[in-house]
């Protein structure tokens, strides 16, 4: 029992981060192209929030489920696939925190652009496509923790 509940707090953490950061992407990649100062401003504002409430909790419970789901798996942290899933994680965070500094401050800076009635500047977009560069490896390296998590491959 103790197992079940482990794992369906585990795959439930893991759609969380896969599912919240194509959909933080998707809707801040469109107002982006699409949208106003005023526009970005206000999804900018919807994508901290649901960057905290969802994906932030969602990283710290997945490295907690993990480990008690493995002791009680009989799973020895040494695994390669459990190694090889701890070293991609690492590589999110190394990506995932600079990007969510990076979204408070296109935010910031298009919330200030639609206070003013100025377009957003030469800064804004160096620093929007920072934020789709730094989201590719942290996005692509969930997926793989998925697989890895899905598959358990011998390595």
């Amino acid at each position: 029992m103790t197992y079940h509940i482990l794992l369906y707090a585990h795959i439930i953490g893991a759609c969380v981060l896969l599912g919240t950061g194509a959909g933080i992407a998707f809707f801040f990649v469109v107002s982006n192209y699409w949208g106003t100062p005023e526009m970005i401003g206000h999804v900018g504002r919807i994508v901290v929030l649901a960057d905290t409430v969802f994906t932030a909790t969602a990283a710290v419970i997945q490295p907690i489920t993990g480990y008690f789901l493995a002791q009680e798996a009989g799973w020895s942290l040494g695994e390669p696939w459990i190694m090889l899933s701890l070293g991609l994680y690492v590589i999110v965070g190394i990506f995932w925190l600079p990007v969510v500094w990076i979204q408070i401050r296109l935010r910031n800076m298009a919330q200030e652009a639609a206070r003013l009635g100025t377009g957003l500047n030469e800064n804004y977009r160096k620093l929007y496509r920072i934020w789709v560069i730094f989201g590719f490896p942290a996005f692509i390296a969930v997926m793989l923790i998925v697989w890895l998590m899905i598959s358990k491959p011998y390595i």
